[in-house]
């Protein structure tokens, strides 16, 4: 009969264990709802010991959320390769990877848990859709960005922000069509803008050019021309008259 012996961590080795403690807790329930005697419980050791890496539990939430920031942004992480349109998918399949793994605690994170108004977490939430922004920009092949190509891609990163946190709540359509229809709303932001301006037009019809007709780009024309047809036709009372109509 062996007797098991409790190994010693070293500083650096104990913080990134409760580090990992923490997160795995926030990303199953709301930061607020999970308590220093609950990390320390987890982590198997006193909630004195805890404190003794971290001041308090704001100071190991940051530090969970810091992980957990550098970890959703190398999910835009992808390689220059291929369509844009296949690589967005991809992106947004692990981004939903993350949100699915640690809902609740995404949902702390964009709509502020007990770090809420903290410059810190704000800094680090920040840092995320700035890299998610760069990363979409050096997809698009473009050094320096016009204003309403950065318009679009800032609107986007916040869409997909958004649109995943109200998935979370009931997960009431299916992750594979949201995913695909992010990727959609891409092309439809870029499309309008470029509906105003010659530069985005151009940028639109150069990645549209490398898109193949099986691709995310190429579905949604699909589906909007099988949906054209059976839009109705707008009744004449209701169309803007003209300045020479009678009234």
């Amino acid at each position: 009969m062996t007797t098991g012996v409790r190994r010693r961590m070293g500083v650096d080795e104990r913080r990134q264990q409760l580090i990992g403690v923490a997160l795995d807790l926030f990303s199953r329930r709301s930061p607020e709802e999970v308590s220093i005697d609950e990390i320390a419980a987890a982590a198997g050791i006193s909630r004195p010991l805890v404190y003794h890496y971290f001041p308090g539990k704001q100071s190991l939430y940051e530090a969970a959320l810091r992980r957990a920031a550098d970890e959703l942004a190398a999910r835009f992480l992808e390689p220059l390769e291929g369509p844009l349109g296949a690589r967005l998918l991809r992106v947004m399949g692990r981004f939903f990877d993350f949100v699915d793994e640690h809902g609740p605690g995404f949902s702390a994170l964009m709509r502020g848990g007990p770090a809420v108004g903290s410059s810190t977490a704000n800094a680090m939430i920040d840092g995320v859709r700035q890299a998610a922004y760069e990363q979409i920009i050096t997809h698009l092949g473009v050094s320096e960005p016009p204003a309403r190509l950065e318009l679009v891609v800032r609107s986007w990163v916040s869409l997909a922000e958004s649109t995943a946190l109200i998935w979370l709540d009931g997960r009431r359509i299916p992750r594979a069509e949201l995913e695909m229809q992010l990727v959609h709303d891409f092309a439809a932001l870029a499309a309008v803008s470029a509906a105003y301006d010659q530069e985005m037009a151009g940028i639109v019809l150069r990645v549209l050019a490398q898109e193949p007709a099986d691709g995310p780009f190429g579905e949604l024309l699909a589906r909007l021309s099988a949906f054209a047809p059976d839009v109705p036709a707008v009744p004449a009372q209701r169309l803007p008259r003209e300045p020479s109509d009678p009234a």
